[in-house]
């Protein structure tokens, strides 16, 4: 064979096999195997009867083979054949192997012809045989028969892909030489995930049954239809052979005196026939088993020493040693406090590239959502000035005033300062809600033992709710301590005195207010407040769709670009006027939507009343609002008070005019400084006497929760799930270590047959849409199911002892688009 000293490789994979198979690895690690496809009747059973010398495969009509045999041939000196699903037991008998496949396809594909993609797994000892692995795949079929499912073609070409589509499996192609080559189903398939032939070898069957007067020589030559494996012709039984119970033996006698006789096929005899098939196939499979060994070993390697740190943890953990347990209960209770804290305090080992979550959530409240729901409730001018006109001319009563009453300001700032209460409010509720979201995520680690995720959570969940009422109380006692007392004298307020000179610079204030900035600043066209891309969706429904822009906002306009290179500006838009509105986001829409029009009911661009801007997420557009607000883009409101007293009315009184301004400036300073110590005090208070205590009660307090329960043994319960996780991944690492230690006692500096050179293989055509039998066209079933992509097992020896990568690299990955199934007729 040219592989002496590796024959032990070919059983080095069936030991591989039966130890993960145990854990339901045995596909997913790719182990090297030669799979056998062709069509229904084609011959493959044959072939591999003919390989052991035996009558073992069942036989009939249509799909016979309903789930893939797994066939491991070992050369021994007795003969027999055993099970996977049925070890310790020896069969002799092999009409007894036969019913025991029939009775396991039986058992999981039920009576109606389906097919199932779990394998049986059958070793066969014999002295006749060459050491081999074999998978026998279900005949592909074109039409279903009897009660066989509607896509029943489907089916079977996505299980046979599910196998040839492997970089490690070789496929046997089998075709009759009494059909046309050029259209066989196992070549196209072949072609659709090895297009190179690297793993292809070519069978001919029935060579006996052509028609007088033509034959196979010049494919069998590899010359008219070439692949670069060759081709290999056999002669089966005939179907009258197997009825009459004639023996392989003879038949294998038959064949070879037919190619010695046959006047195209005598001069490459020794290179036809089954006994040269097995030799050829036993050789290929080794030097493939050879080439793919090292990378398979590294592919072990990995998944070991992924499995190495959980499976030395299982293997330490004794379920029912109660110090065991009480140690894992500490060391648990103590990662998850760290990984509570590193959540929010943005520390963490593995950083969330895609979403926001725990500290860095928070923050985008205390920065973006707090001040905007703040901004909203002062930001109507008209409703400001409508309250103080009312508090003025009620404070004065039925006499006209000559002087601005301090008390109609007061009452005003009262009103402001106890509106502050409800974004308080709801800024506590949005903390909490991520502080719970922040517990969730980290308290899933504990799903192992339910009966500790569930009080830890109910402990923790219970110390958040009080502190989240705690927190509630001291910050009502803060709204209620502004609104006791007016200090008129503080230092940053303007006082009745220089009122009037506020009247001109209130947008300016205000603006310093959101902003927070202090200082001489820059000059404000100047200033880039956020930059990013949003969608203009009602300019676009009249061209075609919504498009993309690139925003920029400053302090006094809004500009978009083409794009982010900033190059091709499309409109700067001035700020002057401008306010936004919320829009209601549409029913199959993915978008959040805002609106921003002028208040002077001007165009804000060309022909348009206003502006809809979308983004992709909630995050993004309160951040965008945020924005706004610092740029003095304020949110429009309905201008109509408690009372629905609706709009204010015209002011006639010139000196009540002016008294309403002068209140208002006042309003508007005093509430300057109400708004800038809130927005300074409220993530204080939250840090303090919400978060920091949550913290702090995790890491200390919590142990000490759970042990008064007085349940500690009862709490690190398993549940079945992870008990079985745990058997599961203990057998995977002892399979992982069994099928390492079968490796290293196998030597791989042996010699080996380079691969044939390439051949023209462009005569097979890909898999293409079938024709309906009446028009010869396309019918409505699409291409075959597509190749499951499988990534490269690494670099391989080359024939001189080198390591170099195999050429399929360079090739592009076959795409075989997915067949949908037939419509299921309905039945009048």
């Amino acid at each position: 064979m040219g592989n002496r000293g590796m024959e032990d490789l070919i059983p080095l994979v069936n030991r591989l096999r039966d130890a993960l198979s145990s854990v339901g690895e045995s596909c997913s690690l790719h182990l090297p195997q030669i799979a056998v496809v062709g069509g229904q009747s084609a011959g493959k059973s044959s072939v591999l009867e003919n390989f052991v010398g035996r009558d073992f495969l069942p036989r009939g009509s249509g799909i016979v083979t309903r789930r893939p045999l797994i066939l491991q041939l070992l050369s021994d000196n007795t003969e027999y054949g055993e099970f996977l699903h049925c070890q310790g037991k020896k069969f002799t008998d092999f009409d007894e192997i036969r019913k025991e496949i029939e009775t396991e396809t039986h058992r999981l594909t039920g009576s109606n012809k389906a097919i199932s993609p779990v394998p049986i797994h059958l070793r066969i000892h014999s002295p006749h045989v060459l050491n081999l692995t074999l998978v026998d795949l279900p005949g592909i079929t074109k039409v279903p028969v009897g009660d066989q499912p509607t896509d029943i073609e489907y089916q079977v070409r996505d299980m046979i892909m599910q196998y040839i589509c492997k970089e490690n499996c070789l496929i046997l192609a089998v075709t009759p030489a009494n059909t046309d080559l050029a259209n066989s189903d196992a070549l196209k398939l072949a072609k659709d995930v090895d297009p190179q032939g690297l793993r292809t070898i070519g069978v001919i069957t029935k060579l006996d049954l052509m028609d007088e007067g033509t034959n196979a020589r010049q494919i069998l030559e590899n010359k008219l239809l070439p692949l670069r494996r060759g081709y290999i012709g056999v002669v089966n039984r005939s179907q009258k052979d197997i009825d009459g119970k004639k023996d392989i033996k003879e038949a294998l006698r038959a064949e070879k005196e037919f190619f010695l006789s046959h006047p195209a096929y005598k001069h490459m005899s020794e290179k036809m026939g089954t006994p040269y098939l097995q030799r050829i196939l036993n050789q290929q499979f080794t030097n493939h088993i050879r080439d793919t060994l090292p990378a398979f070993r590294s592919h072990l390697q990995s998944q070991l020493l992924a499995l190495k740190k959980e499976a030395e943890d299982y293997m330490q953990f004794n379920p029912n040693d109660p110090a065991r347990r009480t140690k894992t209960l500490l060391q648990l209770v103590q990662r998850f406090a760290v990984d509570f804290e590193k959540l929010i305090e943005g520390s963490g080992d593995k950083v969330d590239t895609v979403n926001l979550s725990g500290g860095a959530k928070i923050n985008r409240i205390f920065h973006e959502r707090f001040p905007y729901e703040l901004i909203k409730i002062g930001s109507d001018e008209g409703k400001l000035r409508t309250e103080i006109n009312y508090a003025i001319r009620n404070t004065h009563g039925v006499r006209t005033g000559l002087f601005t009453p301090d008390t109609a300001f007061e009452a005003i700032v009262k009103k402001q300062i106890s509106m502050l209460k409800g974004p308080c409010v709801q800024f506590i509720d949005m903390v909490s809600q991520e502080l719970t979201t922040t517990l969730y995520q980290c308290i899933d680690k504990l799903s192992s033992f339910p009966k500790l995720r569930d009080e830890t959570e109910r402990i923790v969940t219970t110390e958040i709710r009080e502190l989240e009422t705690k927190c509630r109380d001291q910050v009502m006692l803060l709204i209620d301590i502004q609104v006791a007392y007016i200090n008129t004298k503080h230092e940053d307020f303007v006082g009745f005195n220089n009122s009037p000179q506020m009247h001109n610079h209130t947008n300016t204030k205000i603006a310093a207010r959101i902003g927070g900035k202090q200082g001489v600043a820059p000059h404000s066209s100047l200033i880039v407040i956020r930059k990013g891309w949003l969608t203009i969706n009602n300019i676009g429904i009249m061209k075609g769709g919504a498009k993309a822009y690139w925003f920029i906002l400053s302090a006094e306009n809004l500009s978009w670009f083409k794009d982010d290179k900033e190059k091709e500006k499309k409109y700067m838009l001035p700020l002057d006027n401008l306010k936004l509105r919320d829009v209601e986001k549409g029913f199959m829409s993915s978008k959040y939507v805002f609106a921003i029009f002028n208040t002077e009911l001007r165009n804000v661009y060309k022909d348009y009343k206003c502006l809809e801007l979308a983004c992709n997420s909630q995050e993004e557009l309160d951040s965008w609002k945020a924005s706004l607000l610092r740029a003095g883009v304020y949110p429009e409101k309905v201008a109509v008070d408690e009372q629905g007293n609706g709009p204010p009315e015209t002011l006639s009184d010139p000196q009540l005019e002016r008294q309403v301004e002068t209140i208002s400036n006042l309003v508007d300073s005093y509430m300057g400084i109400i708004y800038k110590t809130v927005r300074d005090l409220m993530p204080k208070t939250m840090m303090h006497l919400m978060i920091n205590s949550v913290k702090e009660f995790i890491s200390s307090e919590l142990l000490a929760q759970l042990y008064a329960l007085g349940e500690c043994s009862a709490l690190m319960d398993e549940s079945p799930e992870q008990q079985q996780h745990r058997v599961e991944v203990l057998q995977k690492h002892a399979a992982l270590k069994e099928a390492l230690a079968a490796i290293g006692e196998i030597s791989t500096s042996t010699c080996t047959t380079p691969l044939p050179p390439p051949v023209d293989s462009s005569w097979i055509k890909p898999s293409s849409l079938p024709k309906t039998a009446a028009s010869g066209k396309p019918g409505i079933r699409s291409h075959a199911p597509p190749v499951p992509r499988v990534p490269s097992a690494g670099p391989k020896s080359s024939p001189n002892g080198s390591r170099q990568h195999t050429s399929q690299q360079n090739r592009t990955p076959a795409l075989v688009p997915r067949r949908l199934p037939p419509a299921i007729p309905s039945v009048k």
